[in-house]
């Protein structure tokens, strides 16, 4: 199983919102490393939700339901998409300042490459964002 974090600016989609739809797809990433990581998705695999923006916070836990198929709302181009659901809320969302200031956080994607979108987390990584929530699987 791998880990990932991906990120969304919760007024246009949040983890709320995923709830909501159960399963939703992600569509609309235009960044050539970020649809490479969404290609390397596999079905199973668990990926933290981050609110970018407003809240810059992981919100939630979700699961890859569906691996990279063409990104329906790509006009041009050779872009992907897949599908998650919603697994739960964190019970304590993790910050992006609580997220630096963790020693065992500093080689995070999310905190030396802040623009992706679509990112990789190492299991370690991902355990110590789900303790910092007071969040089990």
């Amino acid at each position: 199983m791998n880990y990932w974090l991906v990120k969304s600016e919760p007024d246009e989609y949040g983890f709320s919102d995923l709830q909501a739809e159960g399963t939703g797809r992600w569509d609309g990433v235009r960044n050539y490393a970020a649809r490479n990581h969404l290609r390397s998705m596999r079905e199973g695999d668990l990926v933290l939700f981050y609110h970018s923006r407003k809240g810059l916070e992981v919100a939630g836990i979700c699961k890859v339901v569906r691996e990279a198929y063409p990104d329906p709302t790509a006009e041009k181009g050779d872009w992907s998409a897949v599908d998650l659901r919603a697994v739960r809320p964190l019970v304590q969302p993790v910050s992006l300042k609580a997220i630096k200031a963790n020693p065992k956080l500093q080689e995070m994607p999310l905190v030396r490459i802040g623009r992706l979108s679509v990112m990789p987390v190492a299991e370690a990584e991902f355990r110590e964002i789900l303790k910092m929530g007071e969040t089990e699987i």
